[in-house]
């Protein structure tokens, strides 16, 4: 189905190719549509085992660039070819089948939910900008991703793959409390606790 497509797939073609028997194959799935959802949930598996390793350590935006990094050389293996699993089914199913739909979008969130967690850890230890939304950048991070996929499939070259994802790591990367701002900004929340602390102290 990634090669050919949910529409260019047939039930026979999955009985030819696993090698079972009809009566096999409809014991397990009821119909195409029961199909397609176990290979989304497939795809989606297979993607975030690549991807798990990198986002689950990431702390700051250098991990973000080892991501980045790893995905750029994934897409330059391929060349591109095929496109994103998860985001080619989007594009054929989203409109045609809303159980499709539901767990693609699930899977879009928990993906994102790798890149919000990061950046909201960042946010918390001063690093990013108190203004910044980190569910927003995480959205952002994952449009470039998409749309990086998409136009890499088409040039056969990972370079927009590349291009993309660095214009929104560089927006990231502008979010940042620099230096002597991020200092200041922890100096002043010890300084917070220290006041209460002594606070508590006199009143006793």
């Amino acid at each position: 189905m990634h090669g050919a497509g949910v529409a260019g797939t047939t039930m026979d073609q999955v009985v030819d190719a696993s090698h079972t028997s009809k009566s096999q194959l409809y014991h397990y799935f009821a119909d195409k549509e029961a199909l397609v959802a176990a290979v989304i949930k497939f795809q989606v598996a297979r993607v975030l085992e690549f991807q798990e390793p990198y986002l689950e350590r990431l702390a700051s935006v250098a991990d973000l660039r080892r991501w980045r990094d790893a995905v750029v050389w994934f897409v330059e293996e391929a060349r591109g070819v095929n496109g994103c699993a998860v985001g080619s089914l989007s594009s054929e199913l989203a409109d045609r089948s809303e159980l499709a739909r539901i767990l693609i979008q699930a899977a879009f969130r928990s993906w994102e939910s790798y890149l919000a967690a990061e950046l909201r850890w960042m946010q918390d230890r001063s690093e990013l900008d108190a203004g910044a939304d980190p569910s927003e950048l995480a959205t952002g991070l994952m449009a470039a991703y998409q749309g990086g996929y998409l136009l890499s499939q088409a040039a056969r070259s990972s370079r927009p793959m590349a291009m993309a994802l660095d214009l929104a790591l560089d927006s990231i990367e502008g979010r940042r409390v620099r230096g002597d701002r991020a200092s200041e900004r922890r100096a002043d929340a010890v300084q917070a606790r220290t006041a209460v602390t002594y606070s508590d102290l006199t009143v006793q």
